[in-house]
């Protein structure tokens, strides 16, 4: 049986490198030089196509390959497909839910603890030789704060389930109302916000999304409150927040994504109210594996005839 013809947009880990060489054939894009002439040459084998959430996959690819059926994402996040050109043509895409939303929501809780009890700094502080001469300055508690979701999907429950154990008030905004939670919604950000120690951003990023984290938001949030991203860069006007975190509007925040990955707004390396993560939050081995066998599960349900386990509609 001849192995359908797969692109792929960037690397995956090595385990699954391996299977999915054994089960097509495999074109690493990124290594092309000339990456528009490498797809150019390939693009009437091209079946299938995998990328990553971090990745971009435009229509200036998806449109140049004419007989694509599926894109399998390694990610939950599929911001940087352009639903655009699959649509109308009927290309499946496929991501990995579920998976990766414990790693996620306990990092969540991680950054939280973190920019909190400002452990970074106390940390410096230690290894700078500071501890005999100098007790580290009080710090905030999280337990029994106020904390805002934004974004009650997947895995703003998980982190709501989290928070839960540390006595911590929940509410959220989200598109619709999820009253079976029995936590309380807020109708506008801004709302939230006021009435939130810890706000925490877990929504999906697109055009509805864009920079819906403002300057608004984060003067609302006030300058005892404490921003963590989770979601996707986007989500938050990063001018306005670095802003808020210059001028103290805001007592600091904890961030696992930008808008520019991996070349972040050189500004936020210059804050000691910003503890800074490089997007690792589904970077475990198990979650990794997890994700890896999704990616391949839906793609080879598709080359079986099966509907993929996890399309994105």
């Amino acid at each position: 049986m001849t192995k359908p013809d797969l692109l792929m947009i960037g690397s995956y880990p090595p385990w699954d490198m391996e299977e999915l060489e054994r089960d097509y054939v495999v074109h690493r894009m990124w290594e092309a030089t000339d990456k528009a002439k490498f797809i150019a040459g390939l693009a009437p084998r091209i079946r299938a196509l995998a990328t990553r959430g971090d990745l971009n996959c435009g229509a200036d690819i998806i449109n140049v390959l004419p007989n694509l059926e599926i894109i399998g994402c390694f990610g939950v996040g599929t911001d940087g497909i352009d639903f655009t050109a699959t649509r109308p043509r009927g290309i499946k895409v496929t991501n990995t839910p579920d998976v990766l939303t414990d790693d996620v929501a306990d990092l969540a809780l991680g950054l939280m603890i973190s920019v909190a009890r400002e452990m970074p700094q106390a940390e410096r502080h230690l290894r700078a030789g500071k501890w005999p001469d100098a007790m580290m300055p009080l710090a905030t508690r999280m337990s029994g704060k106020r904390l805002g979701i934004v974004g009650l999907g997947r895995i703003g429950m998980a982190i709501a389930k989290r928070a839960a154990a540390f006595g911590m008030a929940i509410s959220y905004y989200n598109r619709s109302a999820k009253p079976e939670t029995g936590y309380r919604r807020f109708e506008t950000l801004t709302e939230l916000a006021a009435n939130s120690d810890f706000l925490v951003a877990a929504i999906a990023a697109g055009p509805a999304t864009a920079k819906l984290i403002n300057g608004d938001v984060l003067k609302a949030l006030g300058p005892d409150g404490f921003f963590v991203n989770i979601a996707r860069g986007a989500v938050a006007d990063e001018e306005a927040l670095i802003t808020a975190l210059q001028n103290k509007t805001i007592k600091g925040a904890a961030l696992d994504v930008y808008l520019d990955e991996p070349d972040i707004d050189r500004r936020f390396l210059t804050l000691d109210n910003a503890v800074l993560l490089p997007h690792i939050g589904s970077a475990s081995v198990e979650t990794r594996k997890a994700m890896g066998k999704l990616v391949r599960d839906n793609l080879a349900a598709h080359f079986a005839g099966r509907r993929p386990l996890t399309e994105v509609k």
